[in-house]
């Protein structure tokens, strides 16, 4: 007989999950998801996760109020990237 090994989550997630699931049309996923992207990488999570959580308290759900919930969390974590430079640079770049 082989000893196994207690299955361990490939995820070691340090916050509750979701108990269900949101349904969301194809374009209020695409927003959502195309908010994400410009976002560092270790952001994407907790942005997801509060979107998720905003969506849940709407009264009432549309493209607007998906739009609305984008825009008010993405402000909360979207660091501006700092792209001055003390160096001179050539016209050529």
């Amino acid at each position: 007989m082989m000893a196994t090994r207690p299955r361990s989550s490939y995820r070691k997630s340090r916050e509750p999950t979701m108990s269900t699931p949101i349904c969301l049309t194809d374009s209020e996923l695409n927003a959502v998801m195309d908010a994400c992207r410009p976002l560092a990488p270790h952001a994407r999570d907790r942005f997801l996760r509060q979107v998720a959580e905003a969506i849940v308290a709407l009264p009432e759900r549309g493209d607007g109020a998906i739009h609305r919930v984008i825009r008010s969390v993405w402000r909360e974590h979207f660091d501006v990237p700092d792209l001055r430079t003390d160096e001179p640079r050539s016209r050529a770049y």
